[in-house]
């Protein structure tokens, strides 16, 4: 049943029957009012759903709290000693953010977002999270970046920090790395954060897709994840970013119960109100609920049951639904006199309601955030639902700049404040109630002092002995393996050595193979992690789907149309393959999950996500840092890689850029092979990097081409000192040396490129007498940060014998100009240039917007193929006095070269 109006298309089986309930409802409506029929009309479908009478739920319920007092359960916690052990972390996290900034002048901070949600981590803390000290990987809790202020505090009341770590926070230089980072970041405290969450939306996306991968870890046998649970807190503002909420209906689609989203609604982002004008609690209830979530509100505090309770009328309840987001942060910062007229007042039903309560107990009607009892019973509502397939919201309604001070409480600036004056100090120091603990002397001092409880108090015992209980104390990451990972045999990468033969493919095909090679591997192949965003077919990956499987939480439940054909489409509830939809940020967080298993369950997992190289790093680049930060290893692979070599696709597929983005990423690996073993040594050796005795953190990105060519054997290397394949891995080797002639000239080529530069050598031997070298450069990342380092070593040790870059080892000692040809823009190539400083060093490259027509007709219009490389090679041999100038125009005129059509960069 649709409440659409479809309902008049089905037949009445009776008539006279359906006439009497809707004349029962008339009348309800007539006699009692809309509130009272609402109510009936709930309770019936409550008794529907009871009684498993199937009927679509509603998206929004009336504004309070989804479990009622009478059902709350048992609060098993000491209130008192928490509301104590509360207050001590609220004053630790506010004095750590104001003597940052007294002492550093704008360091930043942030008061308001932890003051508003104390109260929803304590509950975790206290009663929920689990730890890992008992060997198991516990929960993974995702915390507001704006709120790690708190976190710092109870790890400093914990004893896992001491003063001098809380007065390094956003001081990160020095004392050998050990300040705190600003926000949640594995790679700056690798012992500490887990999950990075700063940049908001991805929080609460690889949030999501942790709990899937739990589930395919689970459903895999890999793992044991059935006992952790997956917290993601996040604000009511950060709603707004289109991560945030994109996949949540993955989430119910997947069935991940073991996922909760806690949302701080304090009804304000960082420049105003967030729904001035609307509610955005029923807003986001709306919303989840529609995506089959499990929500739950926790709006009112326990002060408002009475009132909720005498309102037999339902005038409470429609001001409540009726009362803008707007209204109620300024009914925040008011006084309770204003809130008695403008809330109460209006109605004299509502102002008889709360006659018996003072101006100050209306301006203390808390709201359900800040409510422990009421918090506890939401979360304890969130563990309960397991098994119900539904992951679950919880939106809860707090004052952002809760207990900071009239000042700073509700107010439209709070998120940007900073400082608190002394006396806003002291305002906060009498709200918590610790004018024992500091005295009004304390607070005269230069800065005002921390505090925590002695290790013999009873708050410190309590406080430690619910984390003990619970596994341990949090955040805390680790990277102990509990089940560890066998390295693949040489034997899945033999093949690539021999090359191709006669028999064209491209690297997209030979990366394929040695995917499958991979997954094969008895003892490493279960460990691979395939995931493709909906292009398997497009890189010719359909091929695995019968033999992998495509992951499906739910196997099956359909027969393909291609059920007959060797390459169907297979899903299976223990699937390997990650093919993920059209989402390119759903693939990355899968990426940032598996490729973080080894720290967050302690199972190392390799993962490779193949995409268009043009929707990777330009698409999801956020998610990409990300990756980084949390400390993430496997494999990103840019197929149809290049500016030129997708036939017809135009502009927005053709990636000239994604090498010169990946070289902003310091963790990125990232290399441009031009074959097919180069590709198997580069998977090879980078898998032993991450996963092997180094255990880098670190991962790779490979651009992958889908132009077809015989693919060469691998050469011999060039150098006693070095194998060929760490001359592959170091970005740049010797492909095959310079026939003897009268001029000489190296070529770097780079993926694709390689065809033009192999042409264009064996013209300028035949008709110009120039011996070309070829050098195949894999990575102008590498050598470029190897030149930089030791560009620095020797600035700072000047009167130590200066070393040579590799680049410049290989480069600068021979002679002719150096031509380096690319697929991509030159700023790559060109990267290395000035390291190379006794040659003309010129890069060819895809400067410019991209186009669509053939390869062919691409390469003569960027000025990459054979006859334009031609033409640069023999100017610089004319500048360098080797040839005359006119042998360059003969070149030009020659290839029908037009030297007055306008730069591809312009155009």
């Amino acid at each position: 049943m649709l409440f659409d109006g479809s309902i008049h298309q089905l037949p009445d089986t009776d008539p006279g029957e359906t006439e009497e309930w809707l004349d029962s409802l008339d009348a309800v409506v007539e006699v009692q009012g809309k509130t009272r029929a609402r109510y009936l009309l709930s309770r019936l479908l409550e008794r529907a759903r009871s009684s498993q009478v199937s009927f679509p739920a509603t998206v929004s319920t009336p504004y309070i709290n989804s479990i009622s007092s009478e059902y709350e359960p048992w609060f098993p916690g000491d209130e008192h000693l928490e509301r104590r052990i509360r207050a001590y972390i609220r004053w630790n996290a506010a004095v750590m953010v104001v003597r940052a900034n007294t002492k550093a002048e704008g360091i930043g901070g942030h008061l308001s977002t932890f003051a508003s949600s104390a109260s929803l981590y304590e509950i975790g803390f206290n009663h929920f999270f689990k730890g890992k000290d008992s060997g198991t990987p516990g929960d993974h809790v995702y915390f507001q970046g704006h709120a790690a202020p708190g976190v710092y505090a109870r790890a400093f009341l914990e004893r896992r920090l001491n003063e001098d770590d809380l007065d390094a926070f956003r001081r990160e230089i020095g004392r050998e790395g050990r300040g705190l980072s600003s926000y949640p970041h594995p790679r700056l405290m690798p012992d500490f954060w887990e999950f990075p969450t700063v940049s908001m939306g991805l929080g609460p996306l690889t949030a999501l897709y942790q709990a899937r991968f739990n589930r395919y870890l689970l459903n895999r046998k890999i793992d044991d994840t059935s006992a952790s649970r997956v917290w993601a807190f996040l604000g009511d503002g950060e709603c707004d970013e289109p991560e945030t909420l994109g996949s949540i209906s993955l989430a119910a689609r997947e069935h991940l119960d073991n996922l909760v989203f806690v949302v701080n609604c304090n009804l304000q982002r960082l420049d105003g109100p967030v729904r001035g004008n609307g509610k955005i609690i029923q807003e986001l209830e709306a919303t989840f609920r529609g995506a089959g979530w499990n929500v739950i509100k926790v709006i009112w505090g326990s002060k408002w049951d009475e009132l909720l309770a005498r309102d037999t009328s339902g005038a409470l309840l429609n001001k409540m639904n009726t009362t803008v987001d707007g209204e109620f942060q300024r009914y925040t910062v008011e006084d309770g006199n204003y809130i008695r007229e403008n809330f109460f007042g209006p109605d004299p039903r509502l102002r008889e309601m709360v006659s018996h309560l003072s101006d100050a107990d209306l301006q203390n009607l808390p709201r359900g955030g800040h409510d422990y009892r009421k918090l506890y019973a939401a979360y304890r509502a969130a563990i309960e639902n397991s098994g119900s397939g539904r992951p679950t919201a919880i939106l809860c309604k707090t004052v952002k700049g809760w207990t900071l001070g009239d000042d700073i409480e509700g107010r439209n600036a709070t998120h940007q404040i900073k400082k608190m004056t002394d006396a806003q100090l002291k305002t906060l120091r009498d709200r918590l109630h610790l004018n024992e603990e500091i005295s009004d002397a304390d607070l005269e001092a230069d800065d005002p002092p921390y505090y925590r409880p002695p290790v013999d108090s009873v708050e410190y015992q309590y406080m430690i002995e619910r984390r003990r209980a619970l596994g341990g104390a949090m955040p805390r990451r680790t990277t102990t393996v509990r089940k560890a990972i066998s390295l693949p045999s040489d034997d899945v990468f033999k093949e690539f050595e021999a090359g191709s033969g006669d028999q064209s493919v491209s690297t997209t095909m030979g990366f394929t193979r040695l995917l499958r090679n991979l997954a094969r591997d008895k003892d490493f192949g279960e460990r691979v992690v395939p995931i493709i965003p909906d292009e398997a077919r497009t890189f010719g990956m359909d091929s695995m789907f019968r033999e992998l499987k495509i992951y499906a939480s739910q196997g099956q439940k359909y027969e393909p149309v291609d059920h007959d054909m060797l390459l169907k489409y297979a899903e299976a509830s223990d699937g390997q393959i990650l093919e993920e939809g059209i989402t390119e940020a759903g693939s990355l967080a899968s990426f940032i999950a598996a490729g973080t298993s080894y720290a967050t369950r302690g199972v190392p997992m390799v993962p490779f996500y193949t995409f268009y190289s043009m929707f990777g790093f330009q698409r999801v680049g956020d998610l990409i840092w990300q990756a980084a930060d949390a400390r993430a290893k496997g494999f990103l692979l840019g197929a149809t890689a290049g500016r030129t070599t997708l036939h017809g696709e135009g502009l927005q597929h053709q990636d000239g850029h994604s090498l010169v983005l990946a070289s902003t990423v310091p963790a990125c690996r990232a290399y441009d092979p031009a074959f097919a073993y180069e590709v198997a040594t580069i998977v090879r050796e980078g898998v032993k990097e991450m996963y092997g005795d180094a255990r880098n953190d670190v991962f790779y990105y490979l651009t992958l081409y889908n132009e077809n060519y015989p693919m060469p054997a691998m050469p011999e290397a060039s150098s006693s000192h070095k194998s060929i394949a760490d001359q592959i891995m170091q970005g740049l080797y010797l492909w095959k040396p310079a026939p003897t002639a009268k001029h000489r000239a190296p070529i770097l080529f780079s993926g694709s490129a390689h065809s033009a530069a192999s042409a264009a050598a064996g013209e300028l031997l035949e008709r110009y007498g120039v011996g070309c070298e070829l050098w195949s450069a894999t990575s102008y990342k590498l050598l470029r940060e190897q030149a930089l380092e030791i560009e620095r070593w020797n600035r700072l040790h000047p009167e130590q014998e200066q070393r040579r870059p590799l680049v410049t080892e290989l480069l600068d000692g021979g002679s002719g100009p150096v031509v380096a040809v690319s697929d991509f823009m030159r700023i790559v190539p060109e990267q290395v240039a000035r390291f190379v400083p006794s040659r003309s060093f010129t890069p060819l490259g895809t400067d410019g917007m991209g186009r669509s027509d053939t390869r062919t007709a691409l390469r003569r219009h960027f000025e990459i193929d054979a006859p334009h490389i031609i033409v640069a090679v023999l100017h610089e041999l004319s500048l360098a006095g080797e040839i005359k100038s006119e042998v360059v125009s003969e070149a030009i005129k020659r290839h029908g070269i037009d030297p007055e059509i306008a730069f591809a960069l312009h155009q």
